[in-house]
């Protein structure tokens, strides 16, 4: 196998996932960055200043720490723009239900993008017919790939407009959208009106004016 990685699919899926159960650990998993970054700003400003105050270490290499928690909470307000995401998995997981597939093939190529790594991945087995390769990215952002699903996973949503996979065990979600851009496009073109009305509620597509 030279373009993908692939895993032996088990033969009985796993038991369903509760979507209540996702949608808490993704808010749990979020808020836990959040108090990390807090942690880390609150260190770089607290600790130059107990050192310049008390003597023990006057440099002015003291000056950077501030500087790196300017930056630092900075990037994390960009960060948790992520929080309006959480909602489009609320709406995704109301609106679908969840399928399990038990095949998932990764190419080896991911692409960093300022939402998180972009996986391209295959999934294959569910009722929607050929499977094209499709982009994932973490809704909360993290970077991490999660092997896990490369023995299945659980899809929800139309992969012509986009959807989430909820990972087996772990419960880690990643948004879908077709990796091709023509092909989505063609694709979108060619499903009905209710299937895009229920797009539209979901929250995958701009409602129409």
């Amino acid at each position: 196998m030279t373009d993908a990685s692939r895993a032996t699919a088990p033969s009985v899926p796993p038991a369903p996932v509760d979507i209540d159960r996702v949608l808490g650990r993704a808010t749990r998993r979020l808020l836990g960055d959040l108090v990390l970054r807090l942690v880390l700003i609150a260190a770089l400003i607290a600790v130059p200043t107990m050192l310049t105050r008390t003597g023990t270490w006057d440099s002015p290499a003291l000056s950077l720490f501030p500087v790196a928690a300017v930056f630092l909470a900075l990037f994390t307000l960009y960060r948790f723009g992520f929080n309006v995401r959480l909602g489009k998995l609320r709406a995704v997981l109301r609106n679908y239900p969840l399928e399990f597939r038990p095949r998932v093939a990764r190419k080896e190529v991911d692409t960093w993008t300022k939402y998180g790594t972009s996986f391209t991945l295959k999934i294959s087995g569910g009722s929607q017919g050929p499977a094209p390769w499709v982009r994932a990215v973490n809704v909360i952002g993290r970077r991490r790939w999660p092997k896990e699903a490369e023995n299945g996973a659980w899809v929800a949503g139309d992969l012509a407009f986009g959807g989430v996979l909820v990972v087996p065990g772990t419960e880690e979600a990643l948004f879908l959208e077709i990796a091709k851009r023509d092909k989505a496009t063609r694709a979108r073109e060619e499903a009905g009106p209710e299937r895009r009305a229920r797009a539209e509620q979901a929250g995958l597509v701009r409602k129409r004016s």
